[in-house]
């Protein structure tokens, strides 16, 4: 029996989608446009970004299956007829690469212990292209995903990346929720040490894209732009 396969499809970094979609190679967009079977976290999202494709077929005729975070709430018995009737299914993130730091990994997991064939696809990922764009060592790092919101919980976070960046000189990686940005900025610049390296990058592949290198110390001389609810990642070096 022939099986279909699951594409791992990236998505645009910001919206509006029409408005990023030079960071999705043309050969992914004709991809999409040849599924009507989709998995994301979000139905609406995905389908704002299939629109923003000039998908040919209609949005009505798509099948899009919601999942959590814990890669749940998808109908596997669904997908499993689908893909065994020969059909593909593209797996799509709310923004960047599906499974890289998103419950899109649990899917893929399932696809191999079914021996779904997963086909990767090229797409803007926000932890390679802030890691690319920071100058820090991209031979050994790590993604830390969200750390504490309380703020006596982020100080020991924070000294315990930058210590581990320090003794395995490894380029240590971490995001936050858009409005909470500044005082993360805020608490980093007060308690790491004045020589740590410190990179902030927002709207990676978005027109209002930024990106800065600095030492704490010269952060204090010159701080980082307003960049509250805007998505950002950090690096510690």
């Amino acid at each position: 029996m022939n099986k279909g396969k699951l594409y791992l499809i990236p998505t645009p970094l910001g919206e509006p989608f029409e408005d990023n979609l030079q960071a999705i190679p043309p050969y992914v967009i004709a991809i999409i446009h040849g599924l009507d079977t989709f998995i994301a976290e979000r139905a609406k999202t995905a389908r704002h970004f299939i629109k923003a494709t000039k998908q040919p077929i209609p949005l009505s005729n798509l099948t899009i299956f919601e999942l959590e975070k814990d890669g749940q709430c998808v109908d596997y018995q669904a997908i499993t007829d689908i893909l065994n009737d020969n059909k593909s299914i593209g797996l799509m993130s709310e923004a960047g690469c599906p499974g890289v730091a998103d419950p899109g990994a649990q899917v893929v997991a399932w696809a191999h212990k079914q021996g779904i064939e997963v086909v990767p696809l090229v797409g803007p990922s926000a932890i390679l292209l802030a890691l690319m764009a920071s100058g820090m060592s991209g031979q050994s790092f790590v993604f830390h995903g969200y750390l504490s919101a309380k703020r006596e919980i982020l100080v020991k976070d924070l000294k315990r990346l930058e210590e581990a960046a320090q003794r395995l000189k490894q380029t240590q990686i971490f995001i936050e929720t858009p409005y909470r940005n500044m005082p993360l900025i805020e608490t980093a610049m007060q308690i790491l040490l004045p020589t740590t390296t410190f990179c902030i990058a927002a709207d990676l592949t978005a027109p209002p894209q930024y990106i800065a290198t600095k030492t704490i110390a010269a952060w204090k001389k010159t701080p980082p732009p307003n960049l509250h609810k805007r998505a950002a990642i950090f690096l510690i070096g």
